[in-house]
């Protein structure tokens, strides 16, 4: 084959190179994934297959009057916009780290020196090559966002959870207030019955009963008044479970189901320091604070600039090749973005300290009113109600006889009154002192939660870390 029958015209050769990109770039190159990258991919999928598979919402549990506790978190999980925004926010992070590794895009080019005629042609590629390390440590960065991104949805899941179970046991306290006031209404009732006999038969006055109609009144008032807080309370649930405004509202349970035991108290915070989601985002961010620092490092190292251009009019075509080199020269900005970096890695590192000072405090603060309501539980269900009962069966029956004053009998009652309603005011503050603790150690139920089972809580040696 001869050099003439292989010469190309002007013409072609212009055809040829614009033909190039066109036919190679629509195909798409890939570059290569760090192994930070596919972590947070592996992490991202995993998620997925709970949270949204095949990006949809998994179908969601049928909320009826006998719904226990764990159907209403996994319909919130599943269902709550915050909790869907912060997934999705997570989801671009993890996208953004591709980005970040990734080259720039190749430039073509085209240039032509026209007088009165057509003197040359110029066409052409050039690429940007970001200096030795700078496009992993870039990209380190972008895994650590992602991190702080994917903390943010662990907390919005767990938050949830948390305004559930708030909204859940604070109604659980209102039924069960309600059925201590309708007892001691018709409790009552028959001490003003039994007034009424007394009086009929010139043992008391007939204050004695329009006594027991005043206290009936002041608690069918208080009975009205609780009844009608339902309305705020199913709206705080129906919130929580991320319903709207047109949506219908949730039936709410006709049964509570009270939590187990906790997480040993003198394990909390170690557990808490591993696995809560505020201090795991904190750390989070040292690493994307010495990700930049270390970026920063690098802004002294050039970046390169390849290019080749071909002469399409002459033959033979003249190639001409050419390199650029940045030139970081103004030392006083590249010194500034260093401190600027090493002042964001220290401010972190503060936040990240700060964060776990806080958690001591609070998760002091839970455990003593988980202690402290535990303990009121006890004196009142077996040492003061059985005691406040026998003290009411006492004074009705002195009553009864001439012995006793009709207002024993009322102090009685309102005794006993007082201490039901703190048993189950303490009942409460248990169950919401377990949410907190729940809450503070990323204890959501892993059955019903869209957050992967952590390791640790699959080693058998751990177990017992776990709240049930």
């Amino acid at each position: 084959m001869t050099t003439d029958r292989i010469r190309m015209s002007p013409q072609r050769w212009i055809l040829f190179l614009l033909l190039v990109p066109v036919m190679i770039f629509p195909a798409g190159c890939a570059g290569v994934p760090t192994q930070a990258e596919l972590s947070k991919r592996k992490d991202l999928t995993r998620v997925a297959a709970r949270y949204r598979p095949g990006d949809a919402r998994p179908e969601l549990p049928k909320l009826t009057e006998k719904s226990g506790i764990d159907d209403y978190l996994r319909y919130a999980m599943f269902n709550n916009p915050k909790v869907e925004a912060a997934y999705y926010e997570w989801f671009a992070s993890v996208e953004r780290i591709t980005v970040s590794r990734s080259l720039m895009d190749p430039r073509f080019t085209f240039s032509a020196d026209i007088t009165d005629i057509l003197e040359s042609v110029m066409a052409g590629l050039m690429v940007d090559l970001p200096g030795p390390g700078k496009l992993r440590i870039a990209g380190d960065v972008a895994a650590a966002e992602s991190m702080v991104r994917y903390y943010d949805f662990e907390l919005e899941v767990i938050r949830t959870a948390f305004a559930v179970k708030e909204a859940y046991y604070r109604l659980q306290y209102l039924e069960d207030a309600l059925k201590v006031q309708r007892v001691s209404l018709r409790l009552l009732i028959d001490l003003e019955e039994t007034a009424r006999y007394q009086n009929a038969v010139g043992r008391a006055t007939l204050q004695d009963a329009l006594q027991a109609q005043i206290e009936q009144e002041r608690l069918k008032t208080r009975i009205e008044n609780m009844e009608d807080s339902r309305g705020t309370l199913a709206a705080e649930l129906k919130a929580a479970l991320g319903m709207g405004k047109t949506d219908p509202d949730p039936p709410l349970p006709v049964k509570f189901i009270p939590s187990k035991n906790t997480t040993d108290p003198g394990m909390v915070l170690d557990i808490a320091l591993r696995r809560n989601p505020a201090i795991r985002q904190m750390k989070a961010e040292v690493e994307r604070a010495e990700s930049m620092l270390e970026l920063a490092h690098k802004t002294g190292v050039p970046d390169l600039t390849l290019g080749l251009e071909a002469e399409l009019k002459n033959t033979p075509t003249m190639w001409t090749p050419s390199v650029g080199v940045t030139l970081p020269i103004w030392r006083d900005r590249i010194a500034a973005e260093i401190a600027g970096a090493r002042a964001g890695e220290r401010a972190a590192q503060a936040r990240l300290s700060n964060e776990q000072v806080q958690l001591a405090a609070e998760l002091a603060a839970m455990l003593y009113m988980y202690r402290e309501s535990t303990r009121n539980m006890e004196l009142f269900e077996d040492r003061l109600i059985p005691r406040g009962r026998q003290s009411l069966e006492a004074s009705r029956t002195g009553y009864a006889n001439g012995k006793s004053s009709f207002l024993e009998v009322i102090e009685s009652y309102r005794q006993i009154l007082d201490f039901d309603l703190f048993l189950v005011e303490a009942r409460t503050q248990r169950e919401l002192a377990l949410a907190s603790l729940s809450l503070l150690i990323a204890d959501a139920p892993p059955q019903t939660s869209p957050i992967p089972v952590p390791e640790e809580h699959l080693n058998p040696e751990n177990q017992k870390e776990v709240s049930k």
